[in-house]
């Protein structure tokens, strides 16, 4: 179980690097958001990149990684929007849905019939995000379902997670067909670059808007920096599937941040909310397929 550890890192500094982003860079827009850890980790994305064995290489490797730089970037971008206009208690617990949207995809483009830990699964996550959005000051059936509707950094967040059930396919790909640390590095450093650069050539971000805080983004580049180094300690020493279900807890944390840093309210039932949404990704993740 020496993975556990490194695995509850990541947990933690995803969290906590979108607590520290949110509270620090949330009066900017989103572009500048998305790009101060990713600038900012780039420095020590390379300067561990020449210690990292470079594998045998092919095709497949070179076209998913290729397809998931844009795809990766649009899921980032849009994650960053959620948290900057949302509680983080409204917005993280929707990448649940991740597993959810990947059993859907799986039975409709390759026949897959999820099995009932997997159909479990989903119908707890549904439960759960119904329990996320009841407001005990009103309890009328319908009302989760309107909140939905109208919070946009939800509904933000669930764009997301659905984009992330195909990068995650990309990323497994490109994973097989490389290792687990390479890719994460190299493909960290080329995202982390490329994104900023091509906002830039777009005229959505300017650079000189990312020297105005420069201890806050080593701060935010750290943690970046942090959770891919503890993510692919992690999923080289365990099945990938394991330690993505212990990376999910990051959901949780980021909730109690939510309390702490930004003094969210109704945290009680939004955690057990949130709660049921872990539990029913980790159930399709470990025995729904």
């Amino acid at each position: 179980m020496s993975w556990l550890i490194p695995a509850i890192l990541t947990a933690f500094f995803v969290a906590t690097q979108d607590a520290w982003v949110k509270r620090v860079f949330s009066d900017m827009d989103a572009p500048s958001m998305a790009a101060y850890p990713m600038l900012y980790s780039v420095p020590l994305l390379l300067v561990v990149f020449p210690f990292i064995v470079v594998p045998s290489l092919d095709a497949t490797f070179y076209w998913t990684f290729l397809l998931g730089l844009p795809l990766n970037g649009v899921c980032f971008l849009l994650y960053i929007q959620a948290i900057r206009i949302a509680p983080l208690s409204l917005t993280l617990p929707y990448l649940s849905f991740t597993p959810a949207f990947i059993l859907v995809t799986g039975l409709v483009f390759l026949g897959e019939i999820p099995n009932p830990a997997g159909i479990g699964g989903v119908m707890l996550i549904v439960a759960g995000c119904y329990v996320l959005n009841i407001d005990p000051r009103r309890m009328r059936l319908l009302d989760p379902f309107r909140a939905l509707r109208q919070e946009k950094g939800s509904l933000l967040m669930l764009v997301v997670a659905f984009l992330f059930g195909f990068a995650a396919v990309l990323g497994k790909l490109s994973i097989i067909h490389s290792s687990p640390v390479y890719f994460a590095v190299s493909f960290f450093t080329c995202h982390n670059l490329l994104v900023p650069l091509f906002l830039v050539a777009i005229g959505r971000l300017k650079l000189r808007s990312l020297t105005k805080r420069p201890l806050q983004g080593i701060v935010a580049g750290g943690l970046l920096f942090a959770h891919v180094i503890c993510h692919c300690i992690a999923i080289s020493m365990t099945m990938a599937v394991y330690m993505i279900s212990i990376k999910r807890f990051s959901i949780l944390i980021g909730i109690l941040y939510g309390k702490v840093w930004f003094r969210e309210e109704q945290i009680l039932i939004r955690f057990a909310g949130a709660l049921m949404m872990v539990t029913g990704s980790i159930m399709i993740l470990l025995l729904g397929q």
